[in-house]
């Protein structure tokens, strides 16, 4: 059971990620300061950079809670599942618990706007991208160590998690610009891409 200073601590880094998001997203990335966040949840800049290393590292704190949770979640299935299987029934099944832990921060409209955020700036962009491949890094060896493989000498952890990694990344984007695009639809829409995939790379994409 969690204390009560460290539910307290908690409710300050929450209250920082809210307060950053909203005005990243009101007035974009540059043109807001960590003297502007503090402000907003009234804590001085040294409780500030307690809990975050910069203002890119809160601009990226809802990102990293859910894919913290699908690496958790991929860790926790079945060991007979096959590697895709796996990856797959992470995201799917884990998928309220991931929509729950962004939504007891922030609103899910939030979450989506902060994405567009970090498309439109270079510098999250390159910093998200970076942490993408980490993340991609980290699955494979979870994969890896689940069939009994060395992920430096047999390359299909890597392969499997970079096309898993692939399809997320298209379904986020047309989730993040499909306007009214519900959870339910964004589930949907991930679950059948990834049911695609074998089709989509092995099927003939010319018509006749």
């Amino acid at each position: 059971m969690e204390s009560l200073r460290e539910r307290k601590k908690q409710r300050t880094r929450d209250a920082l990620v809210r307060a950053a998001v909203e005005l990243f997203i009101s007035q974009g990335y540059e043109r807001t300061t960590v003297d502007a966040i503090t402000t907003a949840v009234d804590v001085s800049q040294r409780t500030f950079f307690r809990y975050f290393a910069g203002k890119d590292e809160v601009a990226l704190a809802l990102v990293e809670m859910t894919v913290g949770r699908v690496v958790d979640a991929v860790r926790e299935r079945p060991p007979h599942e096959a590697p895709l299987a796996a990856l797959r029934q992470a995201v799917l099944e884990g998928w309220q618990t991931i929509t729950e832990t962004v939504e007891a921060v922030v609103p899910l409209e939030s979450y989506l706007g902060m994405i567009r955020v970090i498309e439109a700036t270079p510098v999250l962009l390159a910093a998200h991208l970076r942490r993408q491949a980490e993340i991609e890094e980290e699955l494979a060896r979870v994969i890896a160590a689940r069939e009994g493989l060395d992920v430096d000498a047999d390359p299909r952890p890597r392969l499997v998690v970079a096309v898993f990694g692939g399809v997320m990344r298209v379904t986020e984007r047309h989730w993040t610009l499909g306007g009214d695009m519900s959870p339910a639809d964004a589930h949907a829409l991930t679950s059948r891409y990834l049911d695609q995939v074998g089709p989509a790379l092995l099927g003939n994409w010319r018509t006749a």
